[in-house]
């Protein structure tokens, strides 16, 4: 099996911490916690962790459908504190604009410089950023895989939705289940 990446989509501020911001995820917080575990398992055994998260520009384009967040040097658009401190030097950091991680970043040129074959997505929100970057990293050949227990949404409803979506472009499993398989390949 090719070497795998960890990218954690979108754990700011904006959407797991600012309850009153309109784009807010009640689960985000929970499940930021097991992200934190993606995280340290990645680092344990020594993969690619990624962050890639949204900074905007006040008049950025997306705002003419959705609201104002994460702008960029904000608060909001911070990656949330539960995570500062997970992260090491090897960890590669991104900014986007887009929904998918692909869309005008470096994404795909550093994955391909490191050899990485398999994405791992985890974050939010499952059914627009999670999924953008699904379908984007299966039509650039990469093997796919979201941790469904890792991933959150402004609702349940949007999260399972997304999900099936998901589905296909990529392995939809468990962070347990990809522990468990990882460790059968080894």
């Amino acid at each position: 099996m090719g070497k795998k990446a960890l990218i954690v989509i979108d754990v700011i501020n904006d959407f797991v911490k600012n309850s009153e911001g309109p784009l807010f995820c009640p689960s985000g917080k929970m499940v930021t916690r097991k992200i934190k575990e993606s995280v340290a398992y990645f680092h344990e055994t020594q993969q690619q962790v990624i962050y890639v998260h949204d900074s905007h520009r006040k008049n950025d384009a997306e705002f003419l459908l959705r609201p104002l967040h994460a702008i960029s040097g904000s608060w909001g658009a911070e990656l949330a504190d539960e995570l500062k401190a997970d992260q090491e030097e090897e960890d590669y950091h991104i900014l986007k604009r887009r929904h998918s991680a692909f869309s005008y970043t470096d994404l795909d040129l550093f994955l391909r410089e490191e050899k990485i074959e398999e994405v791992v997505l985890v974050g939010g929100m499952t059914h627009v950023s999670i999924r953008s970057t699904a379908s984007d990293a299966f039509y650039q050949a990469y093997q796919v895989t979201v941790l469904s227990d890792c991933c959150f949404s402004q609702s349940e409803e949007l999260h399972q939705s997304g999900l099936q979506d998901i589905g296909m472009f990529a392995t939809i499993c468990t962070f347990h289940e990809f522990v468990g398989m990882t460790e059968t390949e080894r």
